[in-house]
C-alpha cells in the first residue's frame, strides 16, 4: 500500500508520481491541513451539515495523516489512474476511491487560493499592483473530453486542430511563467481571439504582450502586441522576416512551456473521464495553482535572447 513515509524516502519516485518534490510538498500540506479542517468544522465527511461532535480522524481512516490525504489525490491528479487502480495503490475500494477524489480535490484547491496561487477566473480578478513583470504572454490550450452525446454539442465540442472533443482555454502569463488568468472553459471549436475578446483581460498599459498567429486582430489600447509574421498568401517571407520570426518565437516559447508545466497533471493532459459537474473546469484551475506554487521552489529562468 502506497503511502507518505514509504514513497518520501525515494526523492526521485516522490517527484515522478506526486509532480512535486519532498519539500514542495511540505510547502502546500500546513495550507492543506488548514483548509481541512475549516471544511470538517461545519462539514461531515460524509457532505452534510455537521451538526454533532467535532471532526476526529476516525480509526479505519484509510488516510489516517495529512501527509496521506495531500498525496493520495496528488497521486491522482498526475498519474489519472482509474479510480479502481487508486484504491488498489492506497488500499480502498473503488467507492470509497471515488468519495475521497471529491471530498479532497476541492481542498487544495482551497489550500492554493489561501496561498494566492489560482490564477484570475474574470477580468475583473485580475490584479497587477504587485506586478513588476513588463511582459505577458497569452494562448491557447484544450482539454480533451469524452465525445458528448448531444450532437449539438457533438459538433461545437469537436476541435478541428485537434481532431477531437475537447474544452478550450486561454492562459495569460508573466515573464516569471505564473499563470495570471485562465479564461472560462469554451467549446473546442471557438477560436483563441474570440476567446480573447470576450473574456476582456488585459494587462498594464505600457508592457509587452507576446502572442501567435492564432490571435491576428488582437489589440489592447496602450500594449504593445508582438507575433510572427503570416506568410503572405502565394508568396513567401523574406530572409529578415524569418529571422526576426525565430526571435520572436525564441521569446514566445515561454507560454508553451507554461502549458506543459500546467499539464504535467495528466488527469488535464489525457481524456478526463469525470463527468460530475464543473469537475473539469475546476481540476484546470487547480492544475495551474499547483504550476504557480511550484514556482516558488523552482523559478524559471530564461537567457536574454539576442536582438
Amino acid at each position: 500500500m502506497l503511502t507518505y513515509d514509504k514513497l518520501s524516502g525515494n526523492a526521485r519516485d516522490f517527484l515522478a508520481m506526486t509532480g512535486y518534490t519532498v519539500e514542495e510538498f511540505q510547502g502546500i500540506l500546513e495550507y492543506f491541513r488548514m483548509a481541512f479542517l475549516s471544511w470538517v468544522t461545519t462539514t461531515t465527511l460524509t457532505g452534510t451539515p455537521r451538526t454533532g461532535k467535532a471532526y476526529s480522524t476516525y480509526s479505519t481512516c484509510p488516510f489516517p495523516s495529512w501527509e496521506d490525504k495531500l498525496l493520495c489525490i496528488l497521486v491522482y491528479m498526475k498519474q489519472y489512474p482509474t479510480q479502481t487502480l487508486l484504491g488498489l495503490l492506497f488500499g480502498i475500494s473503488q467507492p470509497i476511491a471515488n468519495i475521497w477524489i471529491h471530498r479532497l480535490e476541492p481542498l487544495v484547491n482551497k489550500a492554493l487560493a489561501d496561498a494566492r496561487e489560482l490564477p484570475a477566473r474574470g477580468a475583473a480578478e485580475l490584479s497587477f499592483e504587485t506586478e513588476t513583470d513588463t511582459e505577458f504572454f497569452h494562448d491557447g490550450t484544450e482539454l480533451p473530453i469524452l465525445r458528448p452525446t448531444d450532437p449539438d454539442l457533438q459538433k461545437t465540442c469537436y476541435s478541428g486542430k485537434k481532431k477531437r472533443h475537447t474544452k478550450k482555454y486561454n492562459l495569460l502569463s508573466n515573464a516569471g511563467s505564473n499563470v495570471k488568468f485562465l479564461s472560462k472553459p469554451q467549446p473546442g471549436s471557438r477560436h483563441e481571439k474570440r476567446i480573447a475578446d470576450e473574456e476582456g483581460y488585459s494587462v498594464p498599459k505600457g508592457s509587452t504582450l507576446y502572442q501567435d498567429t492564432g490571435f491576428e486582430g488582437f489589440s489592447l489600447p496602450g500594449v504593445h502586441i508582438v507575433q510572427p509574421m503570416k506568410k503572405p498568401r502565394g508568396k513567401s517571407l523574406t530572409a529578415e522576416q524569418k529571422a526576426e520570426n525565430r526571435r520572436i518565437s525564441r521569446i514566445r516559447v515561454r507560454i508553451e512551456h507554461v502549458i506543459g508545466g500546467v499539464k504535467r497533471y495528466r488527469i488535464i493532459k489525457d481524456t478526463i473521464r469525470n463527468w460530475k459537474q464543473g469537475f473539469r473546469d475546476h481540476v484546470m484551475e487547480t492544475c495551474c495553482g499547483l504550476h504557480n506554487f511550484r514556482l516558488h521552489f523552482r523559478p524559471w529562468t530564461y537567457p536574454t535572447p539576442p536582438s
